[in-house]
């Protein structure tokens, strides 16, 4: 099976911590040169640290905040030049506040379609360009299993998610033909920061401790646990290797079989 990502460049938006900083990592492992984004500088620098330079990879970071998706792409473009073609691009971004739909103001959303599907967007047609010269590559998007089957109480999040998924599945129709992939990983409940200020609010809202709301989660996962940041970024790097080059236009959950829908 060929995994090896030698000679490819990956930008991992996110990456400070969590799922980016995981999936960062893992694409070091396989040997890519990694541009780890996000706006926490310190977080950034820990990452980078981090980041496996076995096979003499040159990695960098990039300060900036997916709520300006302009500054964004003009700070990139500036990096490009040093660093070459971006073969893969991992959209990534902290997930919305938690509340019912029905309550939520316009300026909410309207931030959260600009800090996850404009910004993706953005970073698309910066970096396309590039895959299509190289005739490779893979353009993965972190959303959630409520593309599926919407969670209550992330009214936000269920909106965007999906719009964030259907871009994708478009785009995946669109440039297939050049050797570019797109595809979305649907990650379930995960050990992270996210997942401990959910699981937090749900518990101060109802009034129980954090470990009852652990308790019966855990319960509701068929695997009888939570995941583990590393086994989410295994498959993020394998759909970003030469191996998953006929993988395209797909939502791949990795929940532990939680998810009550194919």
């Amino acid at each position: 099976m060929q995994l090896d990502l030698t000679k490819k460049t990956a930008l991992v938006c996110g990456a400070s911590q969590g799922l980016g900083a995981a999936v960062a990592r893992e694409l070091a492992q396989l040997g890519a040169h990694v541009i780890l984004l996000a706006r926490q500088e310190d977080n950034l620098k820990a990452v980078f640290q981090s980041l496996d330079t076995s096979l003499r990879q040159q990695h960098h970071y990039l300060v900036a905040d997916t709520q300006y998706p302009l500054q964004l792409q003009e700070k990139l473009q500036e990096l490009l030049p040093h660093t070459g073609p971006v073969h893969i691009l991992v959209n990534n971004s902290g997930g919305p506040a938690s509340g019912p739909l029905i309550d939520t103001d316009i300026q909410a959303l309207e931030l959260a379609f600009r800090s996850h599907l404009i910004t993706a967007h953005l970073l698309a047609q910066t970096l396309v360009p590039g895959m299509k010269a190289a005739g490779y590559g893979r353009i993965i998007n972190i959303v959630s299993t409520s593309v599926k089957q919407p969670i209550n109480g992330l009214g936000i999040s269920n909106t965007v998610r999906a719009a964030v998924a259907n871009w994708a599945k478009t785009l995946a129709n669109e440039l297939g033909g050049y050797g570019i992939t797109v595809n979305n990983v649907l990650p379930g409940y995960t050990r992270t920061g996210r997942l401990d200020y959910l699981f937090g609010k749900q518990a101060g809202d109802a009034g129980v401790p954090v470990e009852a709301i652990l308790q019966k989660t855990v319960s509701l996962i068929p695997s009888g646990r939570l995941g583990e940041p590393e086994e989410f970024a295994a498959a993020v790097a394998f759909l970003a290797s030469p191996a998953a080059a006929y993988i395209n236009g797909i939502n791949l959950p990795v929940d532990g079989g939680r998810t009550g829908s194919l």
